[in-house]
């Protein structure tokens, strides 16, 4: 492979992710706060600590975060069943909610931008997407 093309293909995912980020306005959310309901909604109920780490931000700001997302009613702390000091946050239905409309944006917006390529340049774009995708589900550690 050209050694350019993999620095070029950053560049263009870096500008497509930007634009299809940009293009999910519901819930008037930040990219962190939408990582977080992003989290929360596909993997269930974390504690703080888990979302820190995960989300590579200190346990304070993921504190500070978690608490606006709790104001706006998206996010709840509950009990931590197996442990009863701790506590968990997960999605509320209406953070469930906010997070599907953002998801159905970025989807629309990236539908939107391969309308606009040649048939031949969609074709290519529907068989590398899965193919980088099933590279990258690969890379992930297995639980």
């Amino acid at each position: 492979m050209d050694p350019e093309v993999p620095e070029d293909l950053i560049i263009v995912m870096e500008r497509m992710i930007r634009y299809v980020r940009r293009s999910a306005t519901a819930g008037g959310l930040s990219s962190a706060a939408s990582f977080v309901l992003a989290r929360l909604s596909s993997e269930g109920p974390q504690r703080l600590t888990e979302l820190a780490r995960a989300e590579g931000v200190s346990q304070p700001n993921m504190t500070q975060l978690v608490t606006r997302l709790e104001r706006a009613g998206l996010v709840r702390r509950i009990a931590d069943r197996s442990d009863g000091r701790g506590v968990l946050v997960e999605v509320t239905d209406t953070g469930l909610e906010i997070f599907r409309q953002r998801r159905a944006e970025r989807a629309q917006a990236l539908h939107q931008l391969i309308e606009e390529l040649t048939e031949p340049e969609q074709h290519a774009v529907k068989v590398a997407l899965p193919a980088l995708a099933r590279a990258i589900q690969d890379r992930q550690p297995r639980s």
